[in-house]
């Protein structure tokens, strides 16, 4: 017996010595006591150290201000504690830089025309509940909102001290709240930046004076060893690839970026010869011509069919443009025009006289075409991207039937098949002398060519069981 408990005192000593050793890779970034190795950018809100704490608290007429690192970090994990006003909206910066007065690509403004951007991890105590997520600070906006992982809305707690952690290692980015994961996203736009303790900008005056409350900052940059995976949904934005973390769950490329290859055009064996379809830089394109609907071409779909399925897509419109991405498509019907299939709208709603016909725009971006609209979030939200500039498209349909459209992280449309509302939308369509329409129980996936120049990219799927 004594030996015995010799033997657990040792293993509690190196228990105890393993978790020094491990600690001792973090590195405070706040001393607790001043705001040494910290500048601040953009807004004024006051920045104070209060009890060990540091303190933001808003102010009226100032943009989001940033209490950023003098230095700045590439691979790191980050954690830290924070507490948060229920009514105040907040974040952490990080891979994060300053906006070059002359760069475009960046949203500047005359206020701060220095303005910083890059990665946040989101503070939201509203009843949204997107604590967690990862959104592009004046830059491209929402990269992974917490719609992709609702399970995860519940690990923020209001009035209470909350426990944040961001993994960023190469080009993963995965962020934890009170040891819950959260959001994961792969890209490659900012390797390395500063971070930031973000006090957002307030419109009405009675939100002056609002706190947030950051303690227990510390980073490890050496010796990191990324976490276990979990099974998340992954942002990837790397066009044509698939990370390790997405394979492991079933993605796989429908277009290899490279060749036609698992392409074929509709009613035919082989892939349209005369030009209207090519590739080009990492892109497949469809040339415009007329605006005539498959008549050049024609509509190009998957040698694959498929039942249910996480299917992504980027997609990039010109001026005009009308495509779609249609799917449990048969090609039972021998229709002169495109094949028929249930379809995601892809418009210009702004230009093309499509998006004013059918019923209550049914028939404008992201839709199901000519069944139904998709929400309009507002252009704020920025639910779709301008012309010239790549949205991400996603269709889900899961194996009880139901189907959701999604565009750049916003469900815009969600249906089930097979029910008596889903019957009497198609009999009202122009759908309604197709016998079945959209019932089948596998079908290919198709992208439309409807005589307008459209891209697409990054193009997979994952089967659903």
């Amino acid at each position: 017996m004594r030996k015995f408990s010799i033997f657990l005192f040792f293993i509690y000593l190196s228990t105890i010595n393993v978790s020094i050793a491990q600690n001792s890779n973090f590195t405070n970034l706040f001393n607790g006591k001043d705001l040494k190795g910290w500048v601040q950018y953009n807004g004024k809100a006051k920045y104070t150290v209060e009890n060990g704490e540091i303190v933001g608290r808003t102010v009226a007429n100032e943009p989001n201000s940033f209490l950023s690192t003098e230095k700045l970090y590439g691979d790191f994990i980050l954690e830290l504690d924070l507490k948060v006003d229920v009514n105040m909206n907040s974040g952490i910066q990080f891979r994060s830089e300053l906006n070059d007065e002359n760069d475009k690509c960046y949203v500047t403004d005359k206020v701060t025309p220095k303005r910083v951007h890059g990665y946040q991890m989101e503070i939201d105590p509203s009843s949204r509940a997107w604590s967690g997520g990862v959104y592009d600070e004046s830059r491209r906006g929402w990269l992974y909102p917490l719609e992709y992982n609702v399970e995860a809305k519940k690990a923020f707690k209001n009035n209470a001290w909350n426990h944040y952690k961001i993994e960023a290692i190469g080009n993963s980015i995965r962020t934890w709240i009170n040891g819950i994961p959260c959001a994961h996203v792969i890209d490659d736009m900012t390797p390395k930046g500063f971070i930031s303790l973000q006090v957002h900008q307030i419109h009405d005056p009675k939100e002056i004076g609002q706190e947030v409350r950051w303690k227990n900052i510390k980073i490890q940059t050496t010796q990191l060893k990324p976490a276990p995976p979990e099974n998340l949904f992954v942002v990837n934005l790397i066009p044509n690839t698939v990370s390790p973390e997405e394979a492991k769950t079933g993605v796989r490329l429908l277009w290899d970026g490279k060749t036609f290859k698992g392409w074929r055009s509709a009613y035919k064996t082989s892939f349209p010869t005369d030009g209207s379809w090519y590739i080009e830089n990492g892109t497949l394109n469809v040339r415009g011509s007329n605006g005539a609907e498959s008549r050049n071409g024609g509509d190009i779909l998957t040698e694959d069919e498929f039942g249910a399925f996480d299917l992504q897509f980027e997609f990039k419109i010109t001026d005009t443009a009308n495509s779609g991405v249609k799917y449990f498509v048969t090609e039972s019907e021998k229709n002169q025009g495109s094949a028929i299939g249930l379809e995601y709208q892809i418009l210009d709603d702004d230009k093309h006289p499509d998006a004013k016909l059918g019923s209550i725009g049914n028939r404008t971006m992201a839709s199901l075409y000519d069944l139904i609209p998709a929400l309009r979030i507002g252009q704020q939200r920025r639910e779709k991207f301008p012309v010239g500039e790549w949205n991400r498209g996603r269709i889900v349909v899961f194996p009880d039937g139901k189907v959701e459209h999604w565009i750049n992280g916003w469900k815009v449309i969600e249906y089930q098949r097979g029910t008596q509302y889903f019957y009497a939308l198609v009999a009202r369509s122009k759908y309604a002398n197709w016998p079945n329409f959209g019932m089948a129980e596998k079908g290919h996936i198709l992208l439309q060519e409807h005589g307008t120049n459209v891209s697409y990219r990054s193009i997979k799927i994952k089967p659903l069981h």
